[in-house]
């Protein structure tokens, strides 16, 4: 499903994170997906159970992720396009910034200069 690369400088749950939102966005794990539970997805990346359930936490917090108790955690739905649009440009701009070996912090600094800059008046 995703790999985690130890010598990335982004932190492993963010790349977890970044790696579920890039196929919710692009539809590889369309709605209503069930991700495999947080302690088995750990122990196939090689993880701790922490790392892969705050990946999960924040998703959820993002509306990519719905949890359903012991049922499990499933790809959620009522995403509108918009948000799958800048979802998707926002997993390319992630995918660059590290081809580019620009930091997580430098990356993020960047877009909030952006998004200053796009602000009317």
């Amino acid at each position: 499903m995703i790999t985690v690369d130890p010598a990335s400088p982004l932190p492993p749950y963010e790349q977890v994170r970044g790696g579920l939102a890039e196929r919710i966005g692009d539809g590889r794990l369309p709605v209503g997906t069930r991700l495999p539970p947080v302690r088995q997805l750990a122990g196939e990346l090689g993880l701790a159970v922490n790392t892969v359930a705050r990946a999960y936490r924040e998703l959820e917090s993002a509306g990519l992720l719905q949890t359903r108790g012991r049922n499990g955690t499933f790809v959620a739905p009522g995403r509108d396009d918009a948000a799958d649009r800048l979802q998707r440009a926002a997993a390319d701009y992630a995918a660059a910034a590290l081809r580019l070996g620009v930091s997580p912090e430098v990356a993020l600094d960047l877009v909030r200069a952006a998004l200053t800059a796009a602000r009317p008046g």
